[in-house]
């Protein structure tokens, strides 16, 4: 089994294979891990992994009102994610080449990734600047019908999209050509889905590309059917989600 360590980025969301990440880098931890990647020469990959948090914070309280008026100041590579950082998050992620790593005059970066690769955390390490983990690759094998699964999951998809721009009261547009690559599919639909995080994670877990297509085709039916009776409810009932910090 080949193993790598590489830095940890910690986010409330899911990383899928092939997915632009643009990272707006404020907090010190992630400012050291971002000089630390520039040190790597340009024509060589500057990667770190990108895992969902399961449970913690995203951003540490580094101040009054940061993000939590009545939280303790908080400092270190594990801020935010108690003794134990290793159980705060899932043990699969993706990794992510850093193509930009611009840093700004008040030392903050701007950050564009792609997402390369899922894989499975086998431990992490807080001793330094900022937490690295040590990785092992996962295999994204096709399954039994990812082929057959992947056409279905695209006219399915199409549906979602007309229904979820007819609900925003928004033109869908048109020519956009889609993959027909099933793993590339999968990763698609699963990244563009209007999904809690435990569901996407649920997604990117999927132990082949075929099983993968065959939940987001369930979940895609559902999702549709729901939107449709969409424009039937209050528009006040649209308005009493909790906001995100993000």
């Amino acid at each position: 089994m080949t193993t790598h360590r590489l830095p940890l980025f910690p986010l409330n969301s899911a990383l899928f294979p092939g997915l632009v990440l643009p990272l707006n880098v404020f907090e010190e931890r992630y400012r050291a891990m971002m000089r630390d990647l520039l040190k790597t020469p340009e024509d060589e990959p500057r990667r770190f992994v990108v895992v969902a948090i399961r449970d913690g914070h995203e951003v540490a309280p580094s101040s009054p009102g940061m993000p939590d008026p009545t939280a303790p100041v908080d400092h270190g590579p594990a801020a935010g994610f108690g003794a134990d950082p290793a159980a705060s998050f899932h043990t699969v992620g993706c990794v992510a080449d850093a193509a930009t790593v611009r840093e700004r005059e008040d030392g903050t970066f701007e950050v564009l990734a792609t997402g390369t690769t899922r894989v499975r955390l086998l431990s992490v390490d807080a001793s330094g600047p900022f937490l690295t983990a040590e990785v092992e690759e996962l295999a994204e094998e096709p399954g039994e019908e990812a082929g057959a699964l992947a056409e279905g999951v695209l006219r399915a998809f199409r549906q979602y999209q007309k229904r979820l721009a007819g609900a925003r009261e928004r033109t869908l547009a048109t020519g956009t050509e889609l993959p027909d690559e099933p793993s590339v599919v999968s990763y698609l639909v699963a990244a563009a889905m209007m999904l809690d995080t435990p569901t996407k994670q649920r997604l990117l877990e999927c132990e082949d590309t075929a099983s993968r297509l065959r939940e987001e085709l369930e979940l895609l039916r559902s999702e549709t059917a729901i939107i449709r009776n969409l424009p039937s409810l209050p528009a006040s009932d649209l308005t009493r989600g909790r906001t995100s910090l993000n």
